[in-house]
C-alpha cells in the first residue's frame, strides 16, 4: 500500500480542483514508475498555516511580507 503525505502551506491557490489534480497525478506517478495499483495508493494532503512553517529560521508568513 503506497502512501504519499504531501504537506503544503495553506493558500487560496490550493483549490479542491488543484488538490484533486495533485492526487490523480501523484497516484499516476506511482503507477508509471513503481507499477503500483492505483486502487491501493493513498495520497494525503495536509495544509499547514504559513506561521507554522519555517525556512531558514524564519516563519514563512514573515518571509512573504
Amino acid at each position: 500500500m503506497p502512501y504519499i503525505n504531501l504537506q503544503l502551506i495553506k493558500s487560496d491557490a490550493n483549490t479542491n480542483e488543484k488538490k484533486a489534480e495533485l492526487i490523480s497525478k501523484l497516484t499516476q506517478v506511482l503507477v508509471d514508475v513503481l507499477d503500483k495499483k492505483p486502487e491501493s495508493t493513498h495520497v494525503v494532503i495536509s495544509e499547514i498555516e504559513a506561521n507554522d512553517w519555517g525556512v531558514g529560521g524564519i516563519q514563512v508568513s514573515e518571509r512573504n511580507k
